[in-house]
């Protein structure tokens, strides 16, 4: 029994190592990144083929396969429904509508939104998609990428103009991306529709690239607003992480 548990333990390390390194990796960079006999591997990862959990490619390196698809997109369902306590205390003390967006390929999708109880309010339906370039959530996800696999989703989606803010220059955004890591929020300062602002923080230790905004209107969302709501979103942010991991430090 131990040795069954010890070998569903070191197949769960070896999809995280995967994913870790952008979805692929060959049994040489497994063998190194893991500290396992090749052999013990090849095993596990031929067993995860036969599964559909991982497929090996013409080059022999070893990729996340189409069956975890089916098991994220029921995690994500289930990721919105827990974040609706955090949601709802991020509201009780900012005051505004609060959301959560996961990554998926290569847009934001909002996973869960708890509404502001101000009549005028800011509301966008869960399961809608949005480009990430222009929201704070979509640059709160793709500051946690590494600069070339942003570069290459802003590639892919454009970069279209949805205000006279919305950034168009992909050197541009890379810039405040950076800035973005550095200051730990991102603010979508009426770049994707006018007359709104929204600040929002990522959602550290997630098992997929998540992020938690608040937004609302700028004339209540002011820049010195955005100043005091930061650290309640960081504290909320930290501590749904934790009720997400308890084993995590």
């Amino acid at each position: 029994m131990a040795e069954a548990v010890r070998s569903l333990e070191r197949t769960f390390e070896l999809l995280e190592h995967l994913a870790d390194a952008g979805g692929e990796m060959a049994l040489s960079e497994l063998t190194e990144v893991s500290g396992l006999p090749m052999p013990t591997i090849y095993r596990l990862m031929r067993t995860l083929v036969n599964r559909g959990y991982v497929r090996q490619e013409p080059s022999k390196r070893y990729a996340l396969g189409p069956r975890l698809i089916r098991l994220g997109e029921g995690a994500s369902r289930l990721l919105g429904s827990w974040a609706r306590p955090a949601l709802t205390r991020l509201v009780d003390e900012v005051g505004e509508t609060a959301n959560m967006a996961v990554l998926e390929g290569d847009e934001a999708v909002y996973v869960a939104q708890v509404p502001s109880r101000h009549s005028m309010r800011m509301f966008t339906e869960v399961g809608r998609r949005v480009l990430p370039h222009c929201t704070g959530v979509g640059k709160a996800l793709l500051a946690q990428l590494p600069e070339q696999r942003a570069r290459e989703i802003l590639g892919r989606t454009g970069m279209p103009a949805h205000t006279p803010h919305t950034f168009t220059d992909p050197d541009a955004l890379v810039a405040e991306l950076a800035r973005i890591r550095e200051r730990g929020y991102a603010v979508d300062d009426e770049e994707q529709e006018i007359g709104v602002r929204c600040v929002a923080v990522p959602l550290p230790g997630a098992p997929t690239l998540t992020a938690l905004s608040v937004s609302g209107p700028s004339a209540r969302m002011t820049h010195e607003t955005v100043a005091e709501v930061v650290p309640i979103m960081r504290e909320v942010a930290a501590r749904f992480a934790r009720e997400l991991d308890p084993a995590a430090p």
